[in-house]
């Protein structure tokens, strides 16, 4: 299979959704209208997708940038430690879709984007508890590494904050 890279769009919002709340507690729990702010205030919001079925997304990215107006206390942690960083808010892979590399191809968007934006790193975080072994595991074969943790949510999620070079350049899956 083939695979492409291309922005979200507002017909998107129902299987974002889905998405997106399937994949909590690895990421936040949103709305319709919650996740249209998220995706208003981001600078990059992409989604992959079978070259054969453009419009069934079988996972998604959302980043910020650097001054991005966004409340989110890890984004927030983030900025107070450097101005020269793209923040990765989410990935998410929908499981049917998991184990074909998608993660990684939607990373090497994300270090591209790093690379033309000039900035130095890439910034996300992983939760530690509740525990989340695959996306740590994941992240670390990327090149990421922990450079704080911070509990967040009032005290009921422990995230690990990870940063890696923007010069990563991810190995992509060959088509079948």
């Amino acid at each position: 299979m083939r695979y492409s890279l291309r922005p979200l769009r507002a017909d998107d919002s129902d299987s974002l959704l889905a998405l997106n709340n399937t994949a909590v507690p690895a990421v936040n729990p949103h709305d319709e209208s919650s996740l249209a702010a998220l995706l208003a205030a981001s600078s990059l919001a992409i989604a992959v997708v079978e070259d054969s079925r453009p419009d069934e997304i079988l996972g998604f990215a959302v980043v910020f940038a650097v001054a991005a107006d966004y409340a989110s206390e890890n984004y927030r942690w983030f900025s107070a430690q450097s101005d020269d960083f793209l923040y990765v808010d989410r990935i998410v892979v929908s499981s049917d879709a998991r184990n074909r590399g998608l993660g990684r191809v939607l990373y090497a968007a994300i270090f591209e984007a790093a690379r033309a934006a000039e900035v130095s790193r890439v910034f996300c975080e992983v939760n530690v508890a509740p525990p989340n072994p695959r996306s740590l595991a994941f992240h670390a074969r990327l090149g990421f590494g922990e450079i704080g943790r911070q509990s967040t949510k009032n005290d009921t999620v422990v995230v690990s904050l990870l940063s890696a070079s923007a010069e990563v350049r991810p190995e992509l899956p060959v088509p079948a």
